[in-house]
């Protein structure tokens, strides 16, 4: 507890205190404490199994919610909060320090059980309507405890909501607009979920079968959610492995860091333009992402020289197509990612590299990529040249339409900018870092490697070293403003 901020501190007391309440104010001789002992063992046993080496694999990824959404609909307030309790203490906690994540995860929990109980219970959800049939057991009384069900499931979701805005704001220093938003719309759907799962349970739990009935809703349940979590933890896995190779990249070519997720963010809005339905979008997006990931095989002393290449250098340089598709042929959720790292580089009239593939014969990704690699090329400041406007770059690549690159994909970027806009970042410490003479940028590494998709593979752009210190900023973007070098130095088709 001292490890947190003052603020935390009384957050996590304040919801405590409240929680001790809750829990204690209603509990009487009346208590079904059948009922809260047996749904009480059933959430530990659903939170332990998170916790066991040999079984973490196998439970959710998430808190599993059916058994204390059940005890809403089956339990008075008090005691519904008391079943939450030993569940959310016992189970599993991903970071530090664990005992206060356990008693914070338990006291809000609590909190937001007792909640929905409490409207459960002021919405007659127990005896919906005058005649209509009592008690949870009865089939037909289903539809009458519908409206009170869906209230309680809201109140709970939103007492969730609003504890865990609160402890971001006080712990984490996050904005009060920035915690709150899209924490209660995120949560609603899978909460909506484990709510009618919890209600069938507790209709079941109250039907002639008796409590093992219950087992029938929440073990499919608990499996479904076991999917989801395979899921989540695959498409995990997938986004690290593609964080590494981008790190690996970045490291290497200092120059160009940040230009690859660029590249996937340009790639994923003119897939949009284009029609492409989302999956293939994400794919794309990774395409973008990846497509230098070949530099790593290429000498860093190659990448990182300040001046002209020699025709070997630039036969070097070439290969990283090759390269980045061998690098990730294994790689099998990429599908056609694949295809658009190896031929980013082919031109539409037949003279790129590696193949010198044309026309349609270049795969789509692959076209799409190539504009986007270009524009950001062109848009973003390097150690060998300044950034152009982003006027400037549509108007080059219009240029080259049909020659260098599809026209059809640069029609979709400039309709993506004319809806979404565009911010380049710098991507060099400062503007005339690491140039060296009159010949720096003209066919240099990192013009080559980078932005190799201009003829041969160069950028021309050498020679005009703008002051140190000057951003990018002050020129992109700014119509009506741009610097006279644009104009005398285009990118050479």
């Amino acid at each position: 507890m001292r490890a947190l901020p003052a603020g935390a501190r009384a957050c996590v007391l304040c919801v405590v205190l409240v929680a001790g309440l809750c829990v204690l104010t209603g509990l009487d001789r009346r208590t079904p404490w059948d009922a809260v002992v047996l749904l009480a063992v059933l959430y530990a046993a659903c939170e332990l199994l998170t916790r066991c080496r040999l079984l973490a694999h196998m439970g959710p990824a998430g808190a599993f919610f059916p058994v204390p959404l059940a005890a809403v609909f089956l339990l008075p307030p008090s005691a519904a909060a008391l079943v939450a309790v030993p569940g959310a203490l016992l189970g599993r906690v991903g970071r530090r320090p664990e005992g206060v994540r356990r008693l914070w995860r338990a006291a809000e929990l609590a909190v937001a059980v007792w909640a929905g109980s409490w409207m459960f219970t002021v919405l007659d959800g127990r005896s919906p309507a005058p005649g209509a049939p009592s008690g949870l057991g009865q089939a037909s009384a289903l539809p009458y405890v519908l409206l009170p069900a869906g209230a309680a499931v809201l109140a709970f979701c939103g007492v969730l909501a609003l504890l865990d805005g609160a402890i971001l704001v006080t712990a984490e220093r996050i904005g009060v607009r920035t915690a709150w938003r899209g924490l209660f719309l995120r949560a609603l759907a899978p909460h909506c979920v484990h709510g009618l799962a919890g209600l069938m349970t507790a209709v079941l739990w109250r039907s002639p079968y008796g409590p093992p009935a219950a087992l029938f809703v929440l073990l499919p349940m608990y499996l479904s959610c076991w999917v989801f979590a395979q899921y989540q933890r695959e498409h995990e896995a997938h986004q690290t492995t593609i964080r590494a190779l981008v790190q690996a990249v970045d490291l290497k070519d200092r120059y160009t860091r940040g230009h690859s997720e660029r590249v996937g963010r340009a790639a994923a809005m003119m897939a949009a333009e284009l029609g492409m339905d989302e999956e293939r979008r994400e794919v794309l997006r990774i395409a973008g992402i990846l497509h230098d990931v070949g530099k790593i095989g290429v000498p860093t002393r190659v990448l990182r020289k300040d001046g002209p290449l020699t025709p070997e250098e630039r036969r070097v340089i070439e290969l990283h197509p090759e390269y980045g598709h061998e690098m990730v042929r294994g790689i099998g959720f990429l599908g056609e990612a694949r295809a658009a790292i190896l031929h980013h580089h082919e031109r539409v009239d037949g003279r790129g590299y590696p193949y010198g593939l044309a026309g349609d014969r270049i795969p789509e990704f692959a076209r799409v990529v190539a504009v986007a690699d270009a524009f950001d090329a062109m848009t973003s400041t390097r150690s060998y040249r300044r950034a152009r406007p982003v006027a400037a770059a549509v108007a080059e690549l219009q240029k080259c339409a049909g020659a260098q690159f599809d026209g059809r994909m640069v029609a979709a970027l400039v309709a993506a900018l004319e809806k979404e806009g565009w911010n380049p970042v710098v991507t060099a410490d400062e503007w005339g870092a690491g140039i060296t003479g009159a010949g720096a940028g003209v066919g240099s590494a990192d013009g080559g490697a980078e932005t190799e998709s201009a003829g041969a593979g160069a950028e021309v752009g050498g020679g005009d070293a703008a002051p140190r210190g000057v951003r990018a900023s002050l020129l992109v973007g700014q119509r009506g403003n741009v610097p006279p070098w644009v104009g005398r130095r285009g990118w050479r088709p």
